[in-house]
């Protein structure tokens, strides 16, 4: 069994890592480690999350520092605010206590004078999200010449939310470094195009395989109607009393309608999306993060770079179109060599999209049959059983209300008693899944569930002939026509570009047809009802400080037509 010792990690972070638990090196700290150790060659780590990358190039980023020079020697680049925050936090926990290394991060939607305040008191490590990192260039509040060592940490993440320019000018103008570090789960085309411009000959590994679904993760799904899809939410919800997850929805517009829904029925849940301030996500997140709440719905953009342990499920309110998607919503649980759930609702017409999936992550799909009414309450119900069977009453003062409670239930037998407690927990439970309907596909919807896995089995129209429906383009449709000014060279794939487009306007996926990405422009084809909402929304609005422009692409409005 290697040692982190036996890696050449020095004494004094192993005595800082050891109290924190970590006994013995995960895949990828034993194949980082002593690699990074050497500080000059340029490196490739492919690990899903969770895995333990930041400890990876963590630590020996803390142990090349050199601690009497008060600059900025190592700078790490991640996606999202709360990645930023969750590395920082870990360094400093990783550190001797003994040695003053200074970790700072920088990020948006904060006070960024304070932070050029915190840079200039002198700093060894910044941390930074690569937007306010850009800022803090332009101003020239942050000297990056003296920069060693860059880490890009989930770095297909970075290019799938659009950064991929972001990140060359900041390699730009990091220009002594002397070795770069990129940590991925995938290796997208885009990514190898950034290694092999401004990498030289990096060492590349691999744990696990790329896009290979995580052991320790059952992946199951529920097959209903499109029109059963929130009330098999539910039923999910209801079975697993001690769900601790995030629901992924396509569009702000849904998880704020989900969210609300499951609210206004009692449950503990809140929601992530573009729209809210970063005070309000950070409430959110905060609130999620101590479970008192318990559930939290979410879109893929909104949920870059959570990282919360203990996620016992990630449940697919819908099936993504991109499986690199599917991957790092499913890596969402599972985490730390503990086992977690992917859950996914899908319709008949989505199968041959499952099987897709099944494919590409070679993982077997469990299908799972809807819970019925009793089910979900038998299951509640000896839930609570054990809860108040293991409830800690030694640290109460419940023996000065014996003599009170023994007194009002000497008439009581102890069968109704065990009625009356189970009665006011379970009375919303057996009222609402009284006369519950089975939700489950019967009949001629089990053909149809067979004919889309055969669909998908023998070649169904490849995701890229479809329309954002499922169906062929060949079908046809009365679309209108949409031009915008918006391509693969903003750094958008398809399936980001459609959730931007939807996030936007607040649409649903169901009003699309088709989407032709170019270089510089796309063409979209919509329902004629919800063409002018989706150009009031978006035509005229900025998106990385260039203006949008969106009209009607038959009426002149789409040169290149």
């Amino acid at each position: 069994m290697t040692t982190f010792q036996e890696l050449g990690v020095e004494e004094g972070l192993i005595q800082s890592i050891t109290t924190l638990g970590f006994t013995q090196p995960t895949p990828i700290q034993e194949k980082a480690i002593p690699v990074l150790l050497q500080g000059t060659k340029d490196f490739i780590g492919l690990a899903q999350t969770g895995t333990g990358k930041t400890a990876a190039f963590g630590l020996p980023l803390l142990q090349l520092i050199n601690k009497e020079d008060r600059f900025p020697q190592a700078l790490i680049v991640c996606p999202t605010r709360e990645l930023c925050l969750q590395i920082a936090s870990d360094l400093e926990k990783f550190k001797s206590k003994k040695i003053n290394i200074s970790v700072t991060a920088v990020y948006g939607g904060t006070s960024i004078t304070m932070q050029i305040r915190d840079l200039k008191r002198g700093t060894h490590i910044v941390v930074a999200t690569p937007g306010r990192l850009i800022d803090l260039i332009e101003r020239k509040a942050i000297n990056l010449e003296k920069i060693h060592y860059v880490v890009l940490d989930e770095a297909d993440e970075m290019l799938n939310m659009g950064f991929k320019d972001d990140i060359e000018f900041i390699l730009k103008n990091t220009p002594n470094r002397q070795s770069t570090w990129l940590f991925s789960a995938t290796m997208p085309a885009e990514i190898r195009q950034v290694s092999k411009k401004y990498m030289d000959k990096p060492f590349e590994i691999t744990i696990g395989k790329t896009n290979e679904g995580a052991a320790n993760i059952d992946h199951q799904y529920y097959a209903t109607q499109h029109h059963n899809r929130y009330e098999v939410l539910k039923r999910i919800i209801d079975f697993n009393p001690g769900i601790y997850g995030i629901v992924f929805a396509r569009t702000k517009a849904d998880t704020q309608d989900i969210a609300e829904k499951l609210t206004r029925e009692g449950y503990d849940i809140d929601a992530i999306h573009g729209d809210l301030t970063q005070q309000q996500r950070d409430k959110v997140m905060g609130l999620f993060r101590d479970k008192s709440v318990k559930l939290l719905v979410a879109t893929d953009v909104a949920a870059r770079g959570i990282d919360v342990k203990g996620i016992t499920h990630v449940i697919n309110y819908e099936l993504p179109d991109d499986v690199e998607v599917y991957t790092h919503r499913s890596g969402r649980t599972g985490r730390a060599g503990s086992s977690g759930v992917s859950v996914s609702i899908v319709t008949p017409k989505e199968v041959y999209r499952l099987r897709q999936v099944e494919r590409i992550v070679k993982t077997q799909f469990h299908k799972m049959d809807i819970p019925s009414g009793k089910d979900v309450c038998r299951k509640q119900f000896f839930h609570f059983i054990d809860k108040m069977l293991s409830a800690d009453i030694s640290h109460g003062e419940y023996e000065a209300y014996l003599p009170t409670l023994r007194e009002k239930f000497a008439s009581v037998d102890k069968e109704e008693i065990l009625q009356r407690v189970a009665a006011l927990e379970f009375d919303r439970f057996l009222k609402y899944y009284e006369n519950a309907a089975d939700l489950n596909m019967r009949g001629n919807d089990r053909r149809d569930d067979r004919r889309g896995a055969d669909r998908g089995e023998r070649g169904a129209p490849r995701e890229r002939d479809r329309d954002t429906k499922g169906r062929s383009f060949s079908g046809g449709g009365n679309y209108q026509r949409l031009f915008v000014n918006l391509g693969t060279k903003d750094g958008f794939y398809k399936a980001s570009f459609l959730q931007f487009i939807l996030d936007m306007s607040d649409l649903k996926k169901e009003v699309l047809g088709r989407i032709d990405m170019k270089e510089m422009t796309s063409w979209i084809e919509i329902e004629p009802t919800a063409g002018k909402k989706m150009i009031k929304a978006i035509d005229g609005k900025n998106y990385r400080g260039r203006k949008i422009r969106m009209n009607d692409a038959e009426s002149g409005g789409g040169r290149g037509k």
